[in-house]
């Protein structure tokens, strides 16, 4: 016996890449530099390192079983943090629950919420993070993959999905801002899919792990649950009905190896997810808790990160620019950069010649063939490059990326 489910997941994109490039190695003296996967570099807080390496407190939190709802001082930090950044006013006892990344949880909340009835649909961005897909197939559901297309300024174009679909649809996961498109999604975007949430029923799913990563303080990433909590005061709705956001520590705080994270929102969906989470075993641990606690309280480290991956993309962005056909992002650490050549090709080449590692736009996007575009992928002619190592290694990797462009265009290597 087995579930038939995991036959209809793909491949994940580090697999797809690993296999695209097994056969072109770099032959010539230049260090590897990988940009194709998001893993801050950036040094974590050091307060956070300082209290997970406290013998005394770590010899009595390894003694406790953590509560699955989290202890009550972090679900105030995460409070008192929704209200400092987005004027959000959240019940830290009923509607805050830590979870351990939001991988794992944009995952798991698919599995406790979705019915599993045939025939049920899951939107979500296209290009996206595979997350996503993977939960929905597993839930029992199909993907319904909604474009987000740079003729629309990589924004959801909403309005393709029929009626039918809309009435099929369960679940809605967006992501601000977007991975890999860096696009901010607007608030106005954000009130009309919750005004279609209520007319159709169905949960939205708000991915905010890159929202303390902006490059314009006139142009900030907001929160579903701020839109969300503006309709209902004027509407009567339940305080976030049908919303659910979540956060992570390892973007804000250079924190990926904490696998720290917490969902907000809507607080009878909370309740579900909190008693499917309580059977699925899988509670923060304490000293995980204490260093999160600290790193919701403080500010300072997040301006400082902030400050470094605007300087990064200023700089790798002069270089750049007389090169390629460069959108700087509203957010997040990616460039999505339009490639002159397929950007398969141009990934395995830019290997060879280069060393350089980025993430074909391919793979982060499927094919829809209602699309007017070659093959139907909004990724293709895309490449996904981030910026996550320390600037010394960006900009040798931007002038490779520009040395091999000019190459391209001079016609070698054909």
């Amino acid at each position: 016996m087995s579930n038939d489910r995991l036959a209809h997941l793909q491949p994940y994109p580090f697999e797809r890449l690993r296999a695209l490039l097994k056969d072109w190695q770099h032959l010539g003296d230049l260090a590897h530099i990988p940009l194709s996967l998001g893993e801050p570099k950036h040094p974590p807080p050091r307060f956070v390192v300082e209290a997970l390496a406290d013998a005394d407190a770590l010899t009595q939190q390894l003694g406790i079983y953590p509560a699955t709802k989290g202890n009550d001082d972090l679900r105030l930090a995460i409070s008192e943090w929704l209200a400092r950044r987005f004027a959000i006013s959240v019940d830290p006892g009923q509607q805050i629950l830590p979870v351990y990344g939001t991988r794992e949880a944009l995952f798991a909340v698919a599995q406790a919420l979705l019915s599993g009835k045939p025939g049920s649909l899951v939107g979500m961005p296209n290009p996206f993070y595979q997350i996503y897909e993977g939960a929905a197939l597993l839930a029992g559901a199909s993907p319904l993959y909604i474009a987000n297309l740079e003729e629309n300024d990589y924004r959801a174009d909403f309005s393709s999905i029929t009626d039918a679909q809309w009435r099929a649809i369960e679940m809605v996961y967006i992501c601000s801002p977007g991975n890999p498109t860096g696009q901010i999604m607007p608030e106005a975007d954000m009130e009309e899919l919750i005004d279609l949430a209520h007319l159709h029923d169905f949960i939205i799913v708000s991915d905010e792990c890159y929202s303390e990563l902006y490059y314009d303080d006139n142009n900030t990433p907001s929160s579903l649950l701020a839109v969300a909590q503006r309709a209902s005061q004027r509407k009567g709705n339940r305080p976030f009905e049908r919303c659910l956001s979540f956060h992570s520590l390892s973007k804000r705080s250079n924190l990926p190896g904490l696998r720290s994270g917490f969902v907000a929102g809507d607080s009878e969906l909370m309740q579900q997810y909190l008693n499917y989470r309580t059977y699925h075993g899988c509670a923060m641990s304490a000293h995980h808790q204490r260093a999160s606690t600290l790193a919701w309280r403080d500010e300072a480290h997040v301006v400082e990160n902030r400050r470094l991956y605007r300087e990064k993309f200023t700089a790798v962005g002069d270089i750049l620019s007389p090169h390629y056909d460069l959108r700087q992002p509203q957010g997040g650490f990616y460039h999505w950069l339009r490639t002159p050549i397929d950007d398969l090709s141009f990934s395995q080449r830019l290997l060879q010649e280069q060393n350089v590692t980025v993430m074909p736009g391919s793979f982060l996007g499927r094919d829809t063939p209602a699309l007017d575009l070659p093959g139907g992928n909004p990724g293709q002619g895309h490449i996904r490059v981030a910026w996550v190592a320390a600037k010394e290694d960006c900009l040798i990797a931007a002038r490779r990326l520009a040395d091999f462009a000019i190459g391209l265009t001079a016609g070698k290597g054909r």
